[in-house]
């Protein structure tokens, strides 16, 4: 099971080929006071997943299990979080044009780190996989109108740090570094696809 609502990352699970139903932690995403963006990253992404599985426990107990999630009681659950972060301070979900557009020219010219954060948890035999894949962001200058023509046919105010990578967003970039090429979307496709194997799932 996937502890998320987003489409993007249902769409990267989807791409393992693997069945799986998806559920939102409904958690509070605030990062603590003096938290580094990385630890945030983690602490969500770990949250999440023993959220969905506390829960998917407590139904699997009270009634028959109908989800696919919930058949047996070893459930695999996934949790994700990411945390963009632009000298040593984190970048949310902008929400707005107007934010979305303040982000981006903060960013032109600048590099900046994504946190993506995994968590894979099974209560039952006992499994947990951690990790964290940052991806180093190097945008290009942007020019105000550049700005504005990107976001008006993306609109990706859901996404932290103002741009869709696959989307036109690869247009405002210079570079993108990272191990995993999928983590910048939202899910670290590498290591999920490593912890659902050592957790004995064909991938």
């Amino acid at each position: 099971m996937l502890a998320s609502s987003s489409p993007y990352r249902a769409q990267q699970l989807a791409s393992l080929g693997i069945a799986f139903d998806c559920e939102a932690a409904d958690i509070d995403e605030s990062p603590l006071i003096a938290e580094p963006p990385a630890r945030t990253a983690r602490r969500l992404a770990r949250l999440k997943a023993e959220t969905v599985a506390e829960r998917v426990a407590a139904r699997a107990a009270e009634r028959g299990a109908a989800r696919v999630a919930e058949r047996a009681p070893d459930a695999i659950i996934i949790g994700a979080d990411q945390v963009a972060e632009l000298d040593g301070v984190a970048i949310g979900k902008p929400g707005s044009h107007a934010a979305a557009s303040q982000q981006l020219r903060a960013m032109s010219n600048r590099e900046l780190v994504f946190h993506s954060a995994l968590c894979v948890r099974r209560r039952s035999p006992e499994f947990l996989f951690e990790a964290t894949v940052p991806t180093r962001v190097a945008v290009r200058e942007l020019s105000d109108a550049a700005i504005d023509a990107y976001l008006r046919y993306d609109k990706p105010y859901d996404c932290a740090g103002s741009f869709r990578i696959e989307s036109r967003g690869i247009a405002l970039m210079r570079a993108v570094t990272s191990d995993d090429p999928s983590a910048l979307i939202g899910l670290p496709l590498i290591a999920t696809a490593a912890a659902l194997r050592d957790a004995g799932v064909t991938v």
